[in-house]
């Protein structure tokens, strides 16, 4: 499987890389997302799916909890709120 575009750029930009290393840290301290973990590791063994290696991942959504392949879930674009702010685009631009 080739790296895609974002995993090349942090491979050779390694200062851009501990950057993000350190945000992602701090994003996953939050109390709010601890419990969004939570629930998903709950429903993962509630469900007799966590750490089978089937390569899927629970992801909340407007429908509720789903099961998604790791790599469609990570780069979720449209799922929730917090994934469209996250991304940007669209804001206002100035002259």
């Amino acid at each position: 499987m080739s790296k895609g575009k974002t995993q090349r750029y942090y491979d050779s930009h390694p200062a851009a890389a501990k950057r993000k290393k350190k945000k992602d840290a701090e994003i996953n301290r939050r109390p709010e997302q601890k419990k969004r973990r939570a629930q998903l590791n709950r429903e993962n063994r509630k469900r007799g799916n966590y750490g089978n290696g089937d390569g899927k991942d629970l992801s909340h959504t407007k429908k509720g909890l789903v099961y998604k392949p790791q790599s469609v879930n990570r780069g979720s674009r449209s799922d929730s709120a917090g994934d469209r702010r996250a991304r940007g685009g669209g804001g206002q631009r100035s002259l």
